[in-house]
């Protein structure tokens, strides 16, 4: 999104679950943890950049109940080191990748930014502390933020040079592809006895292509004095674990092999987005999130 409107920008990541073959020609890229404060100091200093958007993290559901002691010490942690390196440096705006999560399990759906806050397992209780540390931050050192609250990114660039790369696989999406391509064993669905229409967890999946969008209209909005910014970023329309199985079928040739097995530990039921907030304040809309677009794009992706 930055390459393409010619905007320069730095990565930092420590390739723990990142691949540097992903960073496109010439961005430089810096291989540390946000946490390693001598060296995003010299990295914001070297670079003085306007804004940081802040992507770094540990994301699974089920490994944040079975690793509190991890997922704290490395999103809550980790990111207030670098806030205080942004502080620091005089970074004025700060985008913070964050998640539907710090919901819980919703008592209204569609999930607007009002709704109450109360995560359910500590992947969405990081996510929430960074939050509110974010915006104690803004108050009392002028850092412009924007918490973007994504619901379940999913699908590839259209051209399917970026995709989801994750070792192991755990996202739905990619790993029903790979059952349907024969790449995989059959399909784990987490629990057939929700209540959902259809017995599985609902999600609204959102394409990394209007993700990514809306990560520039922020910037766009905190760059012209905004903020803060705390904003959904979905569809307002959720599909079931068995009409995504449906759809990857539909558009592989060949049903998903699937079995079910329990519930799992930390998972609501149903998570779908009120979106219209930012569509009032970024002018944003999601464009390619029907979810058969996002499914194409991940199988071209996928088998190149």
């Amino acid at each position: 999104c930055l390459v393409e409107r010619g905007v320069p920008a730095v990565v930092i990541d420590d390739l723990s679950a990142g691949f540097a073959d992903a960073v496109p020609e010439g961005i430089p890229l810096v291989r540390c943890e946000i946490g390693d404060r001598e060296a995003v100091r010299h990295v914001l200093e070297e670079h003085e950049p306007e804004a940081v958007v802040d992507f770094a993290g540990l994301i699974q559901v089920g490994e944040s109940v079975q690793a509190p002691d991890r997922y704290y010490g490395v999103n809550v942690g980790q990111t207030l080191a670098l806030l205080d390196e942004m502080v620091r440096a005089g970074v004025r705006s700060f985008v913070f990748s964050s998640s539907a999560a710090v919901y819980g399990n919703p008592i209204r759906v569609p999930i607007d930014e009002d709704h109450p806050k109360d995560p359910i397992n500590p992947y969405g209780a990081t996510k929430r502390i960074v939050e509110m540390a974010a915006l104690d931050y803004g108050h009392a050192f002028g850092l412009r933020v924007a918490c973007l609250r994504y619901f379940n990114a999913a699908g590839a660039h259209p051209d399917g040079t970026l995709s989801e790369r994750h070792e192991p696989e755990t996202h739905l999406i990619p790993r029903a592809i790979d059952a349907g391509l024969g790449r995989r064993g059959e399909l784990v669905v987490f629990g057939d006895d929700w209540p959902t229409p259809d017995g599985t967890c609902v999600r609204d999946y959102i394409h990394v292509v209007d993700l990514a969008e809306a990560h520039w209209l922020a910037l766009k909005n905190l760059g012209a004095g905004a903020g803060p910014l705390l904003l959904n970023l979905g569809t307002g329309e959720g599909y079931s674990v068995r009409q995504v199985m449906d759809t990857v079928g539909d558009v592989v040739g060949t049903p998903v092999p699937h079995r079910v097995g329990p519930r799992r530990a930390g998972d609501p039921p149903s998570l779908v987005a009120s979106a219209q907030r930012a569509q009032d304040v970024l002018g944003w809309k999601a464009s390619r999130s029907d979810l058969k677009t996002i499914v194409e794009d991940a199988v071209r992706s996928r088998v190149g």
